[in-house]
């Protein structure tokens, strides 16, 4: 077991610990949560620089990596929906698009081809994590408009990356995949 994988692991196992921590209830467990997810999303950059920086990229890294942060993304979304935050049709979009680009790796990835992280899927992922974190901070209900919120702006813009991103994605991996076929 690579300390790049081990890295990524850890941040599998935050997630749990982020959930309980953003439903329990108490006062300052946003504050929590934030902070976990921060620790969380740290080591998503942690573990790729160890990865590449001590050559211990492998296929379970490359598995591991994304799986961890759809997983952490996941977690977040479930709760604001749940509270009330995001609305199930955001929620829905992203999530549909990180089953269809996950689904796309793992289908080009059984053909030989690896997919790697393009500019808009880093930037969708710090735009996710800039976003989360507003969510969890008081800022988020700051009325901009009548009812919208600074919290309610971010949602969509986080939405639109997301879509832009995967869209992106999509047109990269059917090049790839015509490629392979000629």
């Amino acid at each position: 077991m690579t300390t790049a994988n081990l890295v990524t692991i850890l941040r599998i196992l935050l997630i749990p610990i982020f959930m309980v921590a953003a439903s329990c209830g108490l006062s300052y467990g946003d504050t929590i949560a934030l902070a976990i997810f921060i620790v969380a999303s740290v080591t998503d950059g942690v573990d790729g620089y160890i990865a590449r920086h001590y050559n211990q990229v492998s296929t379970l890294g490359i598995f591991l990596d994304p799986l961890a942060d759809k997983l952490l993304v996941v977690a977040a979304i479930m709760i604001f929906v749940q509270r009330g935050v995001m609305s199930t049709g955001a929620a829905m979009l992203i999530l549909a698009r990180e089953f269809i680009i996950t689904s796309l790796r793992i289908v080009a990835m059984g053909e030989g081809i690896v997919v790697a992280a393009k500019f808009a899927g880093k930037l969708k992922t710090v735009i996710q994590i800039i976003v989360i974190s507003l969510l969890f901070t008081p800022l988020a209900g700051a009325t901009l408009l009548g009812p919208v919120t600074l919290g309610d702006v971010a949602i969509w813009i986080m939405v639109a990356i997301t879509l832009i991103s995967g869209a992106a994605y999509f047109k990269n991996t059917g090049k790839l995949f015509a490629k392979k076929e000629n």
